[in-house]
């Protein structure tokens, strides 16, 4: 399937699963999968506008106004929002709002996952109910929203047209289930989707049987009633008797909107109704109306959703690839689903053993998620697939026999391409030498055209660059990127280097403890078996595979004999000995900056916390570690605490 036909598909199955899930409140996938469909169509709409539909959901607002019901224009369209994934999504708003030279503060309330409508008041009654329909006609549904205890049918305005959401409670929605359950009826699938089909049925009485609730959170043309911003909205509508969620915040900088949604990930979790996000807005009127809207969404206003931990999907192949070491690594791949605020399309599935346990399978349905937040892994099999998992015989890049040593399969062929795909492609990466522009695509098609097979060759690249130059999707700025980026690899720290060479068993941690005891290249290049051996974390397994590596490779190291490489200052090892454990979100460093820092003082940073934990450094949400630190009376430092703390031992830090 080419590019054209994939967004033409997904133009279909976005406008089925939208009919599904605004009309006939009734969808047959996940929010999170039409969310991982609209995100992905998103992208290609970006790198391919010339293919780019007018029946695109992001031009236009999803629904149709129903039939069965009168339809109604909305004088002021019912847009949707913008959604973010990432916090970075929402820094980058923010700058853009202040590109346009604002500082704003943002009201944060939490996303309902309701049905979308709206109340007109005349004469200080209720004369109108409607639903959003596509955001320009709804449909009048009037009697439907009397029903609702919690909307007042009569305020002390005149005249207002005030907007929510309907939703109902999960404690409601498992009486309905149980109920239908005992008649034997097809039960709801989940509460948004009971509140919907509640909502429009023709009967009102069943409607009122259902016990929906509303949460308000918006009056059209508030500036009428000397209302300035939507934080006095929705104290407003508090006093008029209208319903808000009380969990709203006003947040000066986005960063306090971050920590509130931190806070609210958790906290939605002891509700009783479903939340599925944040909704952020600029709290000012004047600036919201300065910024304005787009055809389908405000300029002033995003919804931030909630990241799923766990997503189902159905494993539509198994293939494999080869590692730089040649171990062979099977990979469940199905259609991209949103995981964490990423598309995620392929899940690594270690080896045999692990698939067999799990009963893994081509066209399985799986739960997946995302292990530490960053890999893809499928967690359990949730219904079998028609065929039985086969391992491999021959290594798919060479042909060579594949050999099973232990629970692992490996190409043992060291001339195998896809090994040494690998390898360079490890080597570039920006855990290694971060050679920008040189990812994974660039350095295969590079590959087949010849300019590289070993490590050496990225550095002979140059030679080539008018040749690079007249490849298809490069050009003169994207080629010069990549040879600038090579030339200042030359002087990488030693240890990134180290580890780029992808030796078994030498990652980051190894690399810079072979460079803090030996110094330079030449010296750790002559090292022996007998010197690693002493080293704390090496083993005779690391040790045999350092030497054994650096006796097979003198010639290929020679090539770097001349680079400038730096070596990294070694602070006094005031913490040599110690075991630290990081948790939380801290604020004035990276977790990646401040592990580099312990490590540099001679701390052992590690990921779990045991009674050999010295002490951790806990920030902001710090979880199940804080915890099991307290369990086990291990100190616990904040960064502030552990600032003092190092400034105490006369260290300047």
């Amino acid at each position: 399937m080419n590019i054209k036909e994939r967004m033409d598909n997904l133009y279909e199955l976005i406008a089925k699963y939208s009919n599904e899930y605004y009309n006939l409140d009734n969808p047959s996938i996940s929010d999170n999968e039409y969310d991982s469909l609209v995100k992905e169509l998103e992208e290609l709409e970006k790198l391919h506008p010339q293919y780019i539909n007018k029946s695109s959901p992001n031009i236009k607002v999803q629904g149709i106004a129903v039939e069965k019901f009168k339809k109604i224009n909305h004088k002021f369209p019912m847009l949707s929002l913008n959604n973010a994934y990432s916090y970075e999504e929402l820094r980058e708003f923010d700058a853009k709002i202040k590109k346009e030279g604002f500082n704003p503060s943002y009201i944060c309330e939490l996303k309902i996952d309701g049905i979308a409508s709206c109340v007109f008041y005349k004469n200080k009654k209720i004369v109108l109910g409607a639903t959003r329909g596509n955001g320009y006609i709804g449909e009048d549904i009037t009697m439907n929203m009397l029903q609702i205890n919690s909307l007042p049918k009569e305020i002390i305005i005149d005249e207002v047209e005030v907007r929510g959401e309907v939703y109902m409670k999960r404690s409601v929605f498992d009486e309905i289930n149980n109920q239908k359950s005992n008649k034997g009826e097809v039960e709801f699938k989940n509460p948004r989707n009971a509140a919907g089909g509640s909502l429009r049925c023709i009967d009102y009485n069943i409607t009122k049987s259902r016990k929906l609730d509303i949460f308000n959170y918006s009056i059209i043309e508030a500036e009428k009633l000397g209302l300035n911003s939507q934080y006095e909205v929705l104290k407003y509508l508090d006093t008029l008797g209208f319903c808000v969620n009380k969990h709203y915040e006003l947040c000066d900088t986005i960063e306090q909107v971050i920590k509130y949604i931190d806070r609210m990930d958790e906290f939605r979790k002891t509700l009783d109704y479903d939340t599925d996000g944040v909704v952020i807005k600029i709290n000012d009127f004047s600036i919201q109306n300065y910024l304005g809207f787009r055809e389908k969404s405000p300029r002033f206003a995003l919804a931030y959703k909630f990241k799923a931990l766990e997503v189902e999907t159905i494993i539509n192949d198994i293939i494999f690839t080869v590692g730089r070491t040649g171990v062979i690594i099977p990979n469940a791949c199905f259609q991209p689903i949103l995981i964490a605020g990423s598309l995620v399309s392929r899940a690594t599935l270690n080896n045999e053993a692990y698939i067999l346990s799990k009963r893994i399978r081509k066209g399985a349905k799986v739960l997946v998620r995302k292990a530490a937040e960053i890999i893809p892994e499928v967690v359990r099999v949730l219904d079998e697939g028609i065929s039985d998992f086969k391992m491999i015989k021959l290594c798919m890049y060479c042909g060579e026999k594949i050999h099973k040593i232990g629970n692992e399969h490996y190409c043992i062929n060291n001339n195998c391409i896809g090994r040494k795909q690998a390898s360079l492609i490890y080597f570039a990466s920006k855990d290694a030498m971060n050679l920008e522009g040189l990812g994974e695509k660039t350095i295969i098609e590079f590959m087949k055209r010849g300019y590289l097979l070993n490590i050496t060759d990225f550095y002979k690249l140059k030679q080539y660059k008018d040749e690079l130059i007249k490849i298809e999707g490069f050009g003169v700025l994207s080629i010069d990127k990549i040879l600038n980026s090579i030339e200042l690899s030359k002087s990488v720290l030693l240890s990134d280097f180290l580890n780029a060479l992808g030796i078994d068993l030498v990652g980051k941690k190894t690399a810079k403890l072979l460079v803090q005891e030996f110094g330079s290249l030449y010296q750790i290049r002559n090292v022996t078996y007998d010197q690693l051996i002493k080293l704390k974390d090496v083993g005779p397994k690391g040790a045999k595979s350092i030497v054994e590596y650096f006796s097979l490779n003198e010639e290929f190291l020679n090539y770097f004999s001349d680079f400038n490489f730096r070596v990294e200052k070694l602070n006094n090892q005031h913490l040599k000995g110690k075991v630290v454990v990081l948790t939380g979100s801290l604020k004035n460093k990276t977790r990646e900056e401040m592990t580099l820092l312990l490590e540099s003082y001679g701390a052992s940073v590690n990921s779990s916390v045991s009674s050999k934990t010295s002490f951790i450094i806990a920030g902001e949400n710090a979880g199940s570690k804080l915890t099991k630190a307290i369990e086990f009376g291990v100190k616990i430092y904040s960064e502030e605490e552990f600032d003092k703390y190092m400034r105490s031992l006369d260290v300047i830090y």
